[in-house]
């Protein structure tokens, strides 16, 4: 079982960036309650709706938005654990997520590849997959895989069960991936459960873990929703993963999309607790400026990585384990 070093504690010596003091984090969190009690997010899905009907949320079934008394913010928020396993499966490359432990990934969901035969670039296949979880798996630099590329020479209604088949078997690590939707998230996790010998082992030995994205601003569609159910029920960790884009899909001062960004996360938080109070959950961001020239998101960008460091900083104020993207 790995635990990395420590970033930002003063007696380990660790790098760390303070982007917020504990009156503004403070500040963000109240801004944050404020959008989710009075605008509220669009949420589809009967089933996700009735959860959050039966939760104590305020449903308007008509236009499918929910908003959310403080309170029920709050409870979520405190009742998702601040710490995970993420097991491999090989017991030597199990990880802890905790407080300040700093873990590395590869980056994901690429679609082109350069042939390494012949230089030309192409789309990735169910090939590409498996030699992408090959390379992860050597690299010990690498914590936990997440699915690099993805298979398009495969049926795409089936497509990440192709993919799931592919990573699964040529690495040891734990792996992340976008899941699709709840159908292809419940043959997902049979799939895990039959490598490691049961639903009840999977519990105990979780070898995959999924990550879903709200849309930008304020929503969580069908697909979404349905992952974060799925993912609740069986003890599986979920990623909610904003990718919002200040001056896009979210206003274009970076404090604004940031509150933006916290209330779609604790939305899909809130959704998850409901479903199973306790359920591991993970506060994620790949949310950055769109570069106005390009109409694309700026990853890699010094906005990026002020807003990825405040992310991190806003997962520890809640307690909670986070994944922020780098480039």
């Amino acid at each position: 079982m790995k635990r990395n070093l420590h970033a930002g504690r003063r007696q380990s010596g660790g790098l760390g960036l303070k982007i917020f003091t504990d009156d503004e984090l403070e500040e963000i969190h109240l801004a944050t309650l404020e959008v989710l009690q009075n605008t509220g997010l669009f949420i589809e899905g009967e089933e996700a709706l009735d959860i959050l009907d039966g939760g104590g949320a305020v449903v308007d079934r008509n236009n499918k938005v929910v908003k959310f008394p403080p309170y029920l913010v709050e409870d979520a928020i405190r009742s998702a654990p601040s710490k995970l396993l993420l097991a491999g499966r090989n017991p030597k490359n199990d990880f802890v997520m905790e407080s300040n432990r700093v873990g590395f990934t590869n980056f994901g969901e690429g679609v082109f590849v350069i042939d390494p035969y012949n230089g030309k670039l192409r789309e990735t296949t169910k090939a590409d997959v498996a030699d992408s979880a090959k390379i992860v798996d050597y690299l010990s630099e690498l914590d936990v895989y997440e699915r690099a590329v993805g298979a398009s020479d495969v049926p795409m209604e089936s497509v990440q069960l192709h993919n799931a088949e592919a990573w699964l078997a040529n690495t040891s690590k734990h792996g992340f991936m976008g899941s699709g939707n709840g159908f292809l998230t419940k043959k997902l996790i049979k799939m895990a459960a039959a490598i490691v010998g049961g639903e009840d082992r999977l519990r105990e030995q979780p070898i995959i873990s999924f990550v879903t994205c709200p849309i930008s601003p304020l929503q969580l569609i069908s697909d979404c929703c349905e992952i974060i159910i799925e993912s609740a029920k069986s003890g599986l960790a979920v990623n909610v993963l904003s990718m919002a884009m200040a001056g896009g899909s979210s206003p274009v001062t970076l404090a604004g999309t940031l509150v933006n960004h916290n209330a779609e996360v604790l939305g899909g938080i809130v959704l998850n607790q409901l479903t199973c109070k306790g359920s591991p959950v993970i506060y994620g961001s790949s949310t950055t400026a769109m570069d106005l020239r390009l109409a694309a998101a700026a990853v890699g960008s010094p906005e990026c990585a002020l807003i990825n460091a405040a992310v991190a900083q806003l997962s520890l104020y809640y307690l909670l384990p986070s994944w922020v993207a780098g480039g």
